[in-house]
């Protein structure tokens, strides 16, 4: 019957209401680079519209000079030479250009200004009017477009939006207290424009209808607690290079290696553990060897929030083709309450000193490898599975059964009651505002038949799950005003609320969020903004960095670095994790500190742990827990962390292109053009050595760059990326590449010259307001869950001219952006006459 309302509700959806359709197949839409489009806002920082379609009188033009006709004479002097309409550089015909119809053709006019704030046209080398002559026309371009804003105001619009899986992850957890791994039951989301919850990028298929009903049955009776639970089995894997050297977080001290995991148990009962070990080609132990070298017992604990529950003893003689001696292991029952519980399988330590031997350092343990410089073998778990449970002995009150049960029913004849109190509580969070009679209605007709079967607690459980399974939850549907007939209009206090929590919490709002909406208070400036800095302080803001800085920085890409373990067998996951956390804490911290947004590039302070201390020579870092560390000059901003630098290189050497591209496409937005057809790499063009010598990085740069289709790219790339060789493929920092001091000497563009780290940086801080715009854009795409059209890069510029008055804090950019039209206006279709609401009712 679930399964049947889903599918009803969803065709509904698709074909009427004030929405626009999922679809179950679309046109792949190519990815855009974070410059392709500019996040916008139109007002001061603490300060809303009250008209919604008016321009904020900040919107009025900076004041210029230079005349149309000048600006015109200009662009045919210095511009039209390759921009013609035979040349067509860049794909743009400037030949007709005419500065008194730039509003006519504002696309082009916004891809000018872009170019000529970051220095970037003309280009190094052609010739070039006076710098003041650039800037004063971009000045009268982004006077004349702000101007046509003003007397044209678009918020824009975009189709609604479905929870992705990290959503979805966050408002289970604030709704039901229930930590899970959505990843078994959602597909991945696609990234569009940067952003995983880009709304014309989200499919609605088969496959993510059916993971959505499994995910709603199975967390329902997690959060419940189930006495009719059946055996199950969740499998941990364990990756195959992961370190085994240390102990991993969570596992009890003393140990090193294997895995550690909070498990989520259905109802008290006894359960059993299992782990299997790698195993040699011919089946054996991997590690044997290395357990009778240095005479070792190993051994493998199971352990319970820290508690040991079981132990066993390893052999050499244990295989994987001996029933009797195998490799796997398995405990007798065990008896586990309910609820989350952290599990442990790891070994117990027996080796410290190699490990942090400076001459000869055993950093990895590889379970198909032979013994080499940097990498040693012992023992390696492959696998941690919880099996059950095998009996039911009842179900304790655990956090999420605390957070459900509002009420207790001490009677049949008080169950009916108590059960509409825990409907109505939890359908308000879930729907992001009151619930609707219908609304209740069904969730309770769930609740009757569960009863009907089972009891009270059954009975909530399938209300829960309905609830779970309802539009309501898994859409952000947003309600047009019955009879609007303007083409935009304000939306609802409750949506507001609901934009405001997906954007700076990544999940549901809280009852304080929704009763300052239903009071009226988010309409007012103070109201807002009091608001908007609550959920800044607030421990979920944590979203800004995690799900916003992390996709804007790509660190997703981080994943799908692997550096040569014989190169670099220092890098393991344990690594890769800690450097990525390093730039999640560090972009929090300038959230929280509401620190000036230029600090992502020059903040001389950072966080590590002991193992990322090591990584960068910082000393006096003890222990797993993050420590904030005052950085030397060389390391400094987002360009001397290891996320950043690892994932901009390639296995076995560094990419000065990556990084060069990364700097652009990140940090200028302003993505370099792709590279022509049939230009061949530069491991296939150019040879790795000379002479019986190995060349450096920026010598086969130079090899490469002597194709004619690659130089005019590479001129501008490569200077950013050479500008980070002091640093190897996973950070550390070096003097000399295949014995050849590096060089990091280089020039930016627009002719400023660079020397290694600090010298990029500084030429980027002389284009900060470029940065700073193309931040605005990420911040402003994230927050709407929609690409920014040229039609923004107005109310993008205001945001950026309003946060200067407030030293470019943090707060200044979010207060901008959720004060804009485009996150507060919706827009209307005239073809569509129902409501949203009507359509998830």
């Amino acid at each position: 019957m679930l399964k049947q309302t889903l599918i009803s509700a969803v065709l509904v959806t698709a074909v009427v209401g004030g929405v626009a359709a999922p679809t179950f197949a679309r046109e792949q839409t190519p990815r855009a680079s974070a410059s392709a489009q500019r996040a916008t806002a139109d007002k001061p920082v603490g300060k809303q519209a009250t008209v919604a379609v008016k321009p904020a009188a900040s919107h009025a033009p900076a004041a210029t000079t230079m005349l149309a006709a000048e600006q015109t004479a200009v662009v045919k002097q210095y511009c039209a030479g390759c921009h013609s309409e035979r040349g067509k550089a860049g794909g743009l015909s400037l030949a007709a250009f005419d500065a008194t119809k730039l509003d006519a053709h504002g696309e082009t006019t916004e891809k000018m200004i872009r170019k000529l704030r970051a220095g970037m046209m003309p280009p190094s080398g052609a010739r070039r009017p006076e710098a003041a002559v650039l800037t004063g026309m971009a000045a009268a371009f982004e006077a004349k477009m702000d101007r046509a804003a003003a007397l044209n105001p678009n918020p824009g619009s975009r189709p609604f939006q479905r929870l992705n899986r990290a959503e979805y992850s966050n408002a289970v957890k604030d709704l039901l207290n229930v930590d899970v791994d959505v990843t078994a039951y959602l597909p991945a989301d696609t990234i569009s424009h940067g952003f995983d919850n880009v709304a014309d990028a989200q499919t609605f298929s088969p496959t993510l209808m059916d993971g959505y009903l499994r995910a709603a049955s199975q967390i329902s009776r997690l959060a419940v607690g189930d006495r009719q639970a059946t055996a199950t089995s969740t499998t941990f894997k364990i990756a195959r290079a992961a370190s085994q050297m240390r102990r991993v977080d969570g596992a009890p001290m003393g140990t090193r290696g294997g895995t550690s995991v909070v498990h989520t148990f259905p109802a008290d009962g006894h359960y059993v553990f299992k782990t299997s070990l790698h195993y040699e080609p011919l089946g054996g132990l991997a590690g044997r060897n290395t357990m009778t070298a240095y005479g070792l017992t190993e051994q493998v604990e199971i352990s319970i929030n820290g508690e040991r529950v079981a132990l066993f003893d390893l052999n050499t003689r244990m295989s994987e083709t001996d029933p009797k001696n195998s490799l796997e292991l398995q405990t007798p029952p065990v008896q586990v309450k309910a609820g989350p519980q952290r599990v442990t399988a790891a070994f117990i330590q027996r080796l410290d000193g190699p490990v942090d031997d400076l001459l000869m350092p055993l950093e990895n343990t590889l379970a198909d490898v032979s013994i080499t410089f940097g990498i040693t073998m012992l023992p390696h778990l492959r696998d941690f599975v919880v099996q059950g449970p095998l009996d039911v002995t009842g179900v304790s009150d655990t956090p999420s059964r605390l957070k459900i049960f509002s009420c207790r029913p001490t009677s049949a004849a008080e169950e009916e009651s108590c059960a509409a109190e825990i409907v109505n509580k939890l359908a308000t969070q879930a729907f992001r505002g009151a619930p609707t009679a219908a609304d209740l209605q069904d969730a309770l007709k769930f609740y009757e038949q569960g009863r009907k079967k089972g009891g009270f607690e059954p009975g909530i459980r399938l209300a829960v799950q309905s609830i779970l399974m309802s539009p309501r939850f898994l859409f952000r549907l947003e309600e047009q005003p019955a009879g609007i007939r303007a083409a935009t209009f304000r939306i609802g206090e409750e949506d507001l609320a609901s934009r405001l929590s997906f954007f700076l919490w990544g999940t549901v709002p809280d009852t304080e969020l929704l009763r300052a909406a239903s009071v009226g208070s988010l309409r007012t400036a103070p109201g807002l903004e009091k608001q908007v800095r609550r959920m800044l302080a607030d421990k979920r803001a944590e979203a800004l960095s995690t799900r916003f800085g992390s996709q804007w920085l790509r660190l997703q890409d981080l994943d799908k670095i692997f550096p040569d373990y014989l190169l670099y067998p220092q890098y393991d996951d344990t690594l890769a994790r800690a450097m990525k956390r390093e730039t999640e804490l560090f972009f929090d911290s300038i959230v929280r500190e509401d620190r000036q947004v230029t600090e992502l590039l020059t903040a001389d302070y950072s966080f590590v742990n002991e193992r990322l201390a090591k990584h960068y020579g910082i000393p006096n870092v003890i222990g797993g827990a993050f420590q904030r560390v005052t950085l030397p000059p060389y390391r400094r901003g987002l360009l001397g962390q290891g996320s950043i630098l690892t994932l901009t290189s390639v296995a076995d050497r560094t990419s000065p292109v990556q990084r060069g591209k990364w700097v652009m496409e990140v940090l200028l937005a302003s993505p370099p053009p792709p590279p022509p057809p049939n230009v061949p790499a530069l491991d296939d063009s150019v040879k790795a050595n000379e002479g019986g010598r190995l060349l450096s990085t920026r010598e086969r740069m130079e090899e490469h760059r002597k194709n004619p289709a690659c130089t005019s790219c590479h001129k501008v790339i490569d200077p950013l990326g050479l500008a980070l060789e002091n640093f190897d493929v996973t950070g550390a920092w070096r003097i000399k590449d295949n014995e050849v001091p590096v060089d990091v000497v280089g020039d930016l563009y627009d002719g400023t010259r660079m020397d290694g780290p600090a010298g990029l940086r500084a030429a980027l801080l002389k284009h900060s307001d470029v940065f700073l715009t193309g931040f605005t854009e990420s911040l402003m795409t994230y927050a709407l869950g929609r690409r920014i059209e040229h039609t923004d890069m107005p109310t993008v510029r205001n945001i950026v001219r309003e946060a200067g008055k407030s030293n470019n804090r943090m707060s200044a950019f979010v207060m901008g952006v959720v004060s804009s039209p485009a996150f507060k206006m919706g827009t209307t279709d005239s073809s569509k006459e129902r409501r949203a609401t009507d359509v998830a009712r």
